[in-house]
């Protein structure tokens, strides 16, 4: 593990270089990206999934920002999932770059324990719940129930979401 900002190697160290949805939250997203580029070698492969904006979690992360918008400078992680900003960002140190949609399908017993989960153990709703006063708290979490009610397809109680992702992979020059 390490500072994606910061690799502590050296240049062209690997032949291969991953991140599954994590790389995405890095406060300089630029950053992190030339990182990601610079520890690669040449003719190796970046390897990447991203949320896309127009899917659930996409949707979930503009929910969130209604509440708490990202800090000053700071973009959306879901604009990684994106072919334009990707190709703005790794295009020049790429000799080819693949983005393939998608899905990954949430399934839990209910939207209410999609939502105990989520808001427990996954970094972005977790930090929005504990900066909410308990009236946001309470209105975010009604939308987030709002939410996977209009992408649910499980019909029952149980929850069954569709989520849209981006499988990357870039081959560095």
């Amino acid at each position: 593990m390490a500072d994606a900002e910061d690799l502590p190697f050296a240049d062209t160290s690997f032949d291969a270089v991953v991140s599954t949805f994590g790389v995405i939250f890095s406060p300089d997203q630029d950053r992190a990206a030339a990182e990601m580029v610079r520890v690669c070698r040449s003719g190796g492969r970046i390897g990447l999934t991203n949320w896309t904006p127009e899917g659930f979690i996409g949707q979930m992360f503009k929910t969130i920002g209604k509440y708490l918008p990202p800090p000053t400078g700071a973009r959306s992680p879901a604009v990684w999932g994106t072919r334009e900003w990707l190709q703005t960002t790794f295009g020049a140190a790429a000799s080819a770059l693949r983005a393939e949609p998608r899905h990954f399908t949430f399934r839990y017993r209910s939207a209410q324990h999609f939502l105990d989960i989520f808001r427990a153990y996954y970094g972005p709703m977790l930090k929005a719940f504990e900066m909410l006063e308990e009236a946001g708290g309470k209105a975010l979490a009604r939308d987030i129930i709002d939410l996977v009610g209009c992408v649910d397809t499980s019909n029952d109680e149980t929850m069954v979401v569709p989520s849209e992702y981006l499988e990357v992979v870039i081959t560095k020059r």
